[in-house]
């Protein structure tokens, strides 16, 4: 193919997986086939041979390609009459185990699967969960469990599980965990059923498979034993603890070691990227590598006359960075900056000199071709815009094709301007897919980027050559955190911003871009106008009078957003997941951060975990916000008691609490929730009714609580002890609301409750299918789900 027709190519099979990627459904895999041959018809006319024709047939084929491969992977899907079966499989572990609050989580690679002695199909690759003993969860039975096994990647088990089909929560700009998990391959996930009543899990075999695997957790396991083992004291096996997770994760990958306060310091101060591997990781080695190599190679003068040293040297830094890359987890910064040091090396090897634009697409193609889904993850995106702007400002392609910096200043100058210049292009790109920013980001660089990539990871990687440089590198750690702990205690240390429509937030990138390219600065300063939208960006709030309810997605619990025209109260704060888990960080915080909201009040119906679990980190988050209802652990908030006939008006809107009454005595915390009635100036409706029972029902009906509604969140998630037929007819509403669980161990809602307002004529939305809903009092007769406003053919549609 001629040089000039391979940018054409490239974008096409680019544009090709973009367009396969938003698809709501999946056609038939014969439809893709025609699709297949149509692009080889295509590319065997003379049209085909123009510019436009070159990236039409590849766009064409690359659609296509996209489709089979997803219509073989979900083919391969759980059969849903098989999900809360108890079934027992055979298989191994394919990746390191991870260790969290409750026990362990591994991938597991079915090998043969049986339910009642009769053999079943399962998907290739599931995720289980082994619990500790004593821990009750969601996932998990209230029983007894055996101790947990020494689990180590390459062993074949034998093992009882039950599985469910991949269920994330669905939340306005919330992450996509059903899509990181098709990524990954994962099509079902459980736990093993370990309890006393239950068959033994048996160890099968110990072996050789995945020895990449097994290596990294070898070294994982060994720098915590190192790091934490000799700590005596709790405090010092705590901060030991942190530290090894970063080294561990600068070594090995394993991002998830880190601790979740360190990750959020990091993501604070900017300097999130330099914590696993990234590119600046895998060049640094790569040059180190190079380095060895050519001292090595020119120790021979026979291989020296067989090959320069030179070449030897690029062809074997790069393929030990390929190897370090694989080691450390082959994530896409890691793809990306293997791939752009192999182009580099092939251009050099050939004398050639390709321009940077070919270079930087080839790379981004090559990664795409290996995992097309990897184009709706965030690092493929700050990753490749961070290299290609560096090309188009000339740094790489410099660097790369041996131009000088100029001396020691000359280096020091290059690199404060390559810190400006990705500052400038990734700051507009961050807010739009995380909502936040560091302002303080770009200091922290200054000193993280030379701190890290020149001391603390050679430490660590020649941790694994004399293991106690691996303290060093820990000890190495310390300075720097407490720098970062010092600028992220800055006021106004992280810009956050509500997301802003995908016209303004591109907008804002291409704003961005144009700041950091090397053109005239009257040129630069076109740019700036294409960052206001997205800055000043405000969501839509409802009219004077009325009102909206977004009810999130938090699993087994309640979490109900109230938004009138200039106030915001949050219903409930969702549960908690583990120790250092739960719905407040991982979704609440997010959601209000991305609708631009700030909280009035927080409301915690009663003291159930699944109702306040995640109240802390929505008051840690939101230090305004006035509590009502219950005190919170973990926070000095003093609560506003929650009683019946308390009273007011925000914006033309009524809040009116219902219940308890005045000196309730109840043993139950469900007895004592928060019953709260919102009432539209137009009159309309909602009333949010926390974990009440049918004897509260019955109360309120005996005192003629005002109850009529058009929504009602339903009592108790559909529990069988509430929603009586009399109160559903009191309350009369038009949209019953569960928030519940997929395939929660409660059964939630209760098929005769479902029923009963059914009977009524009432229609009830289930979040475990809705995902998050939302809910306009100007629009009472609407109800919107986010599982169904942008639909993807990996996202799991089944409730219940």
């Amino acid at each position: 193919m001629n040089a000039w027709r391979l940018p054409w190519l490239l974008a096409g099979l680019l544009a090709g997986a973009a367009l396969q990627l938003v698809q709501p459904q999946l056609w038939p895999g014969s439809a893709y086939a025609v699709g297949m041959a149509a692009a080889v018809l295509l590319a065997m006319l003379p049209w085909s041979r123009q510019r436009v024709g070159v990236m039409a047939c590849a766009a064409l084929a690359m659609f296509a390609l996209c489709g089979l491969r997803a219509v073989a992977f979900q083919a391969q899907a759980l059969d849903p009459r098989l999900e809360g079966r108890d079934l027992r499989v055979q298989g191994m572990v394919a990746a390191m185990p991870q260790r969290g609050d409750a026990g362990l989580r591994f991938r597991f690679a079915v090998e043969s699967a049986w339910l009642d002695g009769q053999a079943v199909r399962l998907p290739p690759m599931v995720e289980l969960g082994w619990y500790a003993s004593g821990w009750q969860g969601a996932d998990a039975p209230d029983e007894p469990q055996r101790p947990l096994p020494a689990l180590r990647a390459g062993q074949r088990w034998e093992a009882t599980v039950r599985l469910k089909a991949p269920h994330g929560a669905r939340n306005p700009h919330g992450f996509d965990y059903e899509l990181w998990l098709w990524e990954q391959g994962v099509q079902a996930m459980g736990y093993v059923r370990a309890g006393r009543r239950d068959a033994a899990p048996r160890l099968l075999s110990e072996g050789w498979h995945h020895p990449v695997e097994q290596w990294r957790q070898q070294v994982r396991d060994a720098i915590v034993l190192r790091l934490v083992q000799p700590q005596a004291e709790a405090a010092q096996r705590e901060r030991a603890a942190r530290a090894a997770g970063v080294v561990a994760a600068l070594v090995t990958g394993d991002q998830r070691a880190i601790d979740r306060a360190d990750w959020d310091l990091f993501r604070a101060t900017g300097v999130a990227h330099l914590m696993s591997i990234s590119g600046l990781h895998i060049t640094l080695f790569a040059w180190i590598a190079m380095a060895a190599v050519g001292w090595l190679w020119r120790r021979s003068q026979r291989l020296c006359l067989r090959w320069p040293a030179q070449h030897a040297a690029l062809l074997g830094g790069v393929l030990l960075a390929a190897g370090y890359a694989l080691f450390s987890g082959w994530g896409v910064p890691a793809q990306r900056t293997v791939l752009m040091l192999a182009a580099m090396a092939l251009l050099r090897l050939a004398g050639r000199r390709w321009p940077w634009q070919q270079v930087w697409l080839l790379a981004c193609a090559t990664v795409v071709l290996a995992d097309p889904w990897a184009l709706l993850q965030p690092g493929f995106w700050l990753s490749f815009v961070a290299v290609g702007v560096l090309f188009a400002s000339d740094f790489v392609a410099g660097s790369a094709y041996g131009a000088s910096a100029g001396g020691l200043l000359g280096h020091v100058r290059k690199f404060l301007r390559e810190q400006w210049v990705v500052t400038l292009a990734l700051t507009p790109l961050s807010l739009l897919l995380f909502g936040q920013v560091s302002v303080v980001g770009a200091l922290a660089n200054l000193v993280a980027i030379p701190w890290v990539t020149l001391v603390v990871t050679p430490l660590a990687l020649l941790g694994m050559l004399w293991p106690p440089l691996w303290q060093a590198a820990a000890v190495s750690l310390e300075p720097l955190v407490a720098l970062l702990q010092a600028l992220a205690a800055w006021p106004g240390a992280v810009l956050a911003l509500p997301a802003a429509p995908l016209w303004a937030a591109g907008g804002a990138v291409l704003g961005g871009l144009c700041l950091a390219l090397r053109w005239p600065w009257r040129l630069r300063v076109l740019g700036l106008p294409l960052l206001v939208p997205a800055l000043c960006w405000q969501p839509a709030r409802p009219a004077i009078g009325q009102f909206d309810l977004i009810a999130a997605d938090v699993g087994q619990g309640n979490a109900v957003l109230v938004r009138t025209a200039g106030h915001a109260l949050l219903y409930d704060a969702g549960p908690r997941f583990g120790l250092h888990s739960n719905a407040g960080e991982r979704v609440l915080v997010p959601l209000l951060r991305s609708l631009g909201v700030r909280l009035d009040a927080l409301m915690v119906s009663h003291s159930d975990s699944d109702h306040a679990g995640g109240a802390p980190a929505v008051l840690a988050a939101q230090p305004g916000a006035a509590l009502w209802g219950v005190a919170v652990e973990g926070t000095t908030a003093a609560p506003r008691p929650c009683t019946a006939g308390q009273r007011w008006e925000w914006d033309g809107v009524v809040f009116e609490l219902l219940h308890p009454p005045p000196l309730l005595d109840a043993r139950r915390p469900n007895a004592q929730s928060c019953v709260l009635r919102i009432r539209s100036a137009q009159g309309v409706a909602a009333v949010l009714a926390g974990d009440i029972e049918q004897p509260q029902e019955q109360a309120l009906l005996a005192r003629g609580a005002p109850l009529a509604a058009t929504l009602l969140l339903v009592p108790h998630h559909g529990s069988k002890t509430s929603s009586g037929a009399a109160f559903i007819e009191a309350v009369g509403p038009r949209w019953a609301l569960v928030q519940a669980g997929y395939r929660n161990r409660y059964g939630h809602p209760a098929p005769e409750v479902v029923q009963r307002y059914r009977v009524a004529g009432t229609e009830v939305v289930d979040s475990s299918a809705c995902g998050a809903a939302r809910w306009d009092s100007a629009r009472p007769q609407q109800m919107q789900c986010e599982r169904t406003l942008q639909r993807r053919y990996w996202q799991h549609a089944g409730g219940r």
